[in-house]
């Protein structure tokens, strides 16, 4: 295949090049290739080419035991191809409590393979440490898997005690540990409180979990992987100023392998949702923040202090799962669709001169695949890399809604927001799956994604 004529980015520039693929991989880029013989040519003259987006945050067919997340391996990743995104990393669910790291790990295959239409790999999850869990940690990255996630808040939330002993190996091992940061106790009290006072509309959620819960959960995370010797941290779906203040302090303190990711919802919704008569759509966890602290990760984004743009896409029906928190926000499940979204909401803030695509590349796609032990294999388009590339029409210009998406739910929580520029082909390891808005890969083409050791000097 040859993809000609397009416009190249790649987090170091933007520029005119021809790129050839051979098999699964690009062999060559450079201006006026020629076509081989029996060689298919795609023009993509007046169009932007991207590297396969990388998302490191998805919670595909999520097992929270009353309800399960809307989108399986299949369904989740047919959406995130037509979004432009070609790899993902999935965190997986909590087994029964007390179980292996393993025993997740083979259920997720069971539920990936065969079904999963990009490539895929996975986060370890569990809800104590002892021997056990640190000998799997690392029998585990021999077999691919670099990154492990725990919880603050939540059952199978960690103690300090655990999560002390957990850096010190991380430390050691240079395992990337990914945390979601909320003081569990703060929020559980406020939580009885407004529920007590009979305050349960879904504003009260964003209420009982205030950004304090969770710039102190980070904080407190960000001093302990010091005590432990610089542990390599990574802080999920940073919502508020606050946090990005503590991280810029632990930087500050010397701390070198401190990362941060945020999501589409904290840079482009507010607060101001759980006003609205659908705000149940926004129940998720951290919650929709007030408005300043939309520009505070802004400029965490431009500023080089945030590193990757992920979704924590763990979607639900709002007419049928989201409906249990009609008269208790606490019984509504936590989260929203995200995967499709993500690169189209992004193009349109380089549209509008909130971010170039340079930085667009950076944050969705190349420094996601360093952190997570995927680059250059992911990423970048270079002699070598993997063939995901993704074709954008910079001139397109249409509305998000939900009709136009693929995710297994009833709504969009962007629905309305006016888009410049959007992904028409999608080509993943040399493959054309998604083109002229058809799917044309085959269900469970996607490949578990054996990661290597993140690179943990990227820091800007």
């Amino acid at each position: 295949m040859l993809v000609k004529n397009g416009l190249v980015v790649n987090e170091d520039g933007v520029r005119k090049a021809d790129i050839r693929i051979e098999g699964e991989l690009v062999r060559e880029t450079g201006p006026s290739l020629y076509p081989g013989e029996n060689e298919e040519v795609i023009d993509a003259g007046g169009k932007l080419i991207i590297p396969g987006g990388v998302d490191v945050h998805t919670h595909m067919d999520l097992d929270l035991g009353s309800v399960r997340a809307t989108d399986d391996f299949y369904t989740g990743t047919v959406a995130a191809a037509f979004g432009g995104t070609t790899t993902i990393v999935d965190h997986m669910a909590f087994g029964p409590p007390g179980c292996s790291i393993r025993r997740q790990v083979e259920e997720y295959h069971r539920l990936a393979g065969g079904r999963a239409v990009v490539d895929y790999g996975f986060h370890g999850v569990f809800d104590h440490v002892d021997d056990n869990i640190l000998s799997e940690i690392q029998e585990l990255a021999v077999e691919g898997i670099t990154s492990h996630k725990f919880y603050l808040t939540y059952g199978g939330k960690l103690s300090d005690r655990e999560v002390m002993r957990l850096m010190d190996c991380a430390a050691g091992l240079n395992i990337l540990l990914c945390v979601h940061a909320e003081n569990d106790g703060a929020v559980e009290y406020l939580r009885e409180k407004y529920r007590a006072e009979g305050k349960t509309s879904p504003i009260w959620h964003a209420k009982s979990r205030p950004a304090g819960a969770e710039a102190e959960a980070v904080s407190r995370m960000l001093y302990l992987a010091g005590m432990a010797g610089d542990a390599p941290v990574y802080i999920v779906h940073l919502s508020c100023k606050q946090s990005l203040e503590a991280i810029r302090g632990a930087r500050a303190r010397g701390q070198k392998r401190i990362f941060a990711e945020t999501c589409p919802q904290y840079l482009l919704l507010d607060e101001a949702r759980y006003l609205r008569e659908d705000s149940l759509k926004y129940v998720m966890s951290p919650p929709l923040r007030p408005r300043e602290n939309l520009e505070a990760l802004w400029a965490g984004v431009n500023g080089g202090e945030i590193d990757a743009i992920a979704t924590d896409h763990c979607p639900f029906f709002y007419y049928k799962e989201k409906q249990l928190g009609k008269n208790d926000f606490t019984k509504a499940p936590g989260g929203a669709p995200g995967v499709e979204a993500r690169i189209p909401l992004m193009l349109r803030e380089v549209a509008a001169g909130r971010m170039t695509a340079e930085r667009l590349v950076t944050l969705c796609c190349a420094n996601p695949a360093r952190l997570f032990g995927l680059y250059p294999k992911k990423g970048v388009i270079a002699p070598g890399s993997d063939a995901d590339l993704v074709i954008i029409d910079p001139d397109v210009k249409t509305a998000m809604t939900f009709e136009r998406l693929h995710e297994n739910t009833d709504y969009t929580p962007y629905e309305g927001l006016e888009l410049t520029g959007y992904p028409v082909t999608t080509v993943s390891r040399g493959e054309v799956i998604v083109s002229d808005g058809r799917f044309t890969g085959l269900k469970g083409r996607g490949k578990f994604l054996r990661r290597s050791l993140p690179e943990l000097s990227s820091r800007e």
